[in-house]
């Protein structure tokens, strides 16, 4: 569950800044599972990031998407905020 992966966090493993989540990505992309020290690379990338953190960073994703295409994460009931039909009523 996420909630218990989440709960075993370290406190640092919490805090990634947007960038440092963008270069998780992208190092990610460069660096497979079939990569030689991938974790080692992909924290040198990150930066300020341990390769045990970039690794369970990377299983809390997986349990992440895991939960997100099984349907247990519930697609959220956004509003709309109206400016389409100000856009259809300019066409008409």
């Amino acid at each position: 569950m996420a909630s218990s992966s989440l709960s075993k966090q370290k406190p640092c493993d919490s805090s990634w800044t947007p960038k440092q989540n963008k270069l998780f990505e992208k190092a990610l992309a460069k660096y497979d599972k079939d990569t030689p020290e991938r974790w080692q690379n992909v924290a040198k990338a990150v930066g300020g990031k341990s390769a045990e953190e970039v690794k369970r960073h990377y299983e809390i994703l997986l349990e992440d998407l895991r939960h997100i295409e099984s349907g247990r994460i519930p697609i959220p009931n956004y509003k709309s905020t109206g400016s389409t039909t100000n856009v259809d009523e300019e066409e008409r």
